[in-house]
């Protein structure tokens, strides 16, 4: 067989697609006209909301306490929590002291991350995140021992939630601050 024939072949298919084009009524023109920019989205604040601030075990010596956030989305699109930075104090007595201080995911650095720590948190729903930190008794504050001990505890919780759009790279990262008691 003439290899020849195959080149003819090639030839006379790019020339009927070219032909097919040009007669569906595009033009050069309009394939060049520039397009209508992409509207931004703009993003509602999630809704933050602290669940639970609860001693799980205690002894003379230490305290295990939980913290629980409530994250809503009342976004149309899904929302990717990075991390919540809070702070944690007890009011009980007649001074706040600050208890301790937690990180629930993690915030990305560099081009590259290995493995994630961040949170998906889907368009309408809620989700639960939580964190447990020990608190060591060294004696210094035995009204805020005595209240731990007893539960009559008074909390106050702060932070920051950072959180953006469904895409790490899509938007720009939000940031929202909080401050509760309980």
């Amino acid at each position: 067989m003439n290899p020849k024939i195959f080149v003819f072949a090639a030839v006379g298919a790019f020339a009927a697609v070219i032909g097919v084009v040009l007669m569906s009524g595009s033009t050069i023109e309009n394939l060049a006209s520039p397009q209508p920019e992409r509207q931004t989205l703009e993003i509602q604040p999630i809704k933050v909301e602290l669940d639970d601030v609860s001693i799980l075990q205690i002894s003379e010596r230490s305290a295990t306490i939980e913290v629980k956030f409530k994250l809503t989305n009342p976004n149309p699109s899904s929302v990717i929590v990075q991390v919540i930075d809070y702070q944690v104090y007890e009011t009980g007595f007649s001074e706040q002291t600050q208890i301790s201080g937690g990180q629930i995911g993690s915030r990305p650095e560099g081009m590259v991350e290995f493995g994630s720590n961040y949170y998906t948190l889907l368009d309408g729903a809620e989700m639960s995140l939580k964190d447990k930190f020990i608190l060591q008794n060294n004696g210094n504050i035995p009204e805020l021992w005595s209240d731990l001990q007893e539960n009559k505890a008074e909390w106050k919780v702060t932070g920051d939630v950072f959180y953006n759009l469904s895409s790490m790279t899509s938007g720009h990262e939000n940031e929202l601050h909080f401050e509760f008691t309980k």
